[in-house]
């Protein structure tokens, strides 16, 4: 799912094409796209797109007759843009955006369409859709404990919870917590002053770093390569690779759909973290410690 980072580039892409350019036409093909149909989608053809901004991990425009869309691209959707008008065929491109600049496209990879568009008649009513979790890049140190600390959870589940923190996801919390060399398991409640700073600093270095780093592959362009897994994420993505920082393989808890990806010397002190799956399996045969794992992979070989 595209993160704050993902959201941020994205939105300063559209800024240079669309932002003061009349929205001449939109055509949606994909039938669970449009969640509202009050104001219609033609109640923006037309209109002059005069103020783009993040709403979550939402991408909202605001028209010069006062409606917002806002777009959800869930975890497959993608935009695109091109010089040239497009159509959408309601199986991968769902929605189409003319206008006199180009076109702006939104498709979903896979079967399972999630991706949501909601108009609203004003702003207030947009906002309403806003979770209300804390802008990381703005809040203090004080601000970001009080919000993270609101509720007791697992510094994973704090850190992609919408409702207490804004913007981030799977794969930027992995980037986060590797940064800050903190367990994903740890409690929110547990938290030292120290390790709420260091978690602290390093969600908005983590951030602000990603930002940085995808503006500069952009080049001016508009973003096509936006995805969850980079090759040079420290710990998204990369189990069995080896951390960037200290050499040990990364590690993984898996739950659903869902993987968790962490350096266990770096941020564990050496513990693995129990996979629900295999470690409900093993049961007491699971290791727990890198050293009690290397000797068991040792008496195998």
């Amino acid at each position: 799912m595209p993160e704050l980072p993902d959201i941020t580039v994205y939105i300063e892409a559209l800024e240079a094409r669309v932002l003061g350019r009349a929205l001449n036409k939109v055509l949606i093909a994909g039938p669970s796209l449009l969640r509202t149909f009050e104001p219609p989608v033609t109640a923006v053809e037309g209109k002059q797109i005069v103020r783009l901004r993040r709403v979550g991990k939402r991408i909202a425009f605001g028209c010069d007759n006062g409606i917002w869309l806002l777009l959800h691209l869930m975890i497959a959707g993608r935009l695109h843009w091109s010089d040239k008008a497009k159509k959408p065929d309601g199986r991968r491109t769902l929605a189409a955006f003319l206008f006199d600049t180009g076109c702006l496209t939104l498709t979903e990879a896979g079967t399972r369409k999630r991706a949501a568009l909601h108009l609203f008649a004003s702003e207030r009513e947009m906002e309403e859709m806003d979770p209300g979790g804390l802008d990381v890049m703005t809040a203090s140190t004080e601000e970001f404990a009080r919000a993270l600390k609101s509720e007791n959870h697992t510094l994973k589940r704090a850190l992609t919870d919408p409702h207490l923190l804004s913007g981030i996801g799977n794969a930027y919390s992995d980037e986060i917590l590797h940064r800050a060399r903190l367990s994903p398991v740890t409690m929110t409640s547990r938290l030292t002053d120290e390790e709420t700073l260091r978690l602290h600093q390093a969600v908005q270095l983590t951030l602000a770093h990603w930002v940085a780093r995808l503006r500069e592959q952009a080049r001016g362009k508009f973003p096509e390569k936006v995805t969850a897994f980079r090759e040079e994420m420290a710990a998204h993505g990369r189990f069995g690779q080896p951390c960037p920082v200290c050499g040990e393989k990364i590690q993984r808890i898996r739950y659903a759909d869902r993987e968790t990806n962490y350096c266990a010397r770096c941020q564990t002190a050496g513990k693995l973290l129990a996979d629900r799956g295999l470690s409900r399996l093993l049961k007491e045969d699971w290791p727990r410690t890198l050293e009690e794992m290397e000797e068991r992979r040792s008496s195998l070989r």
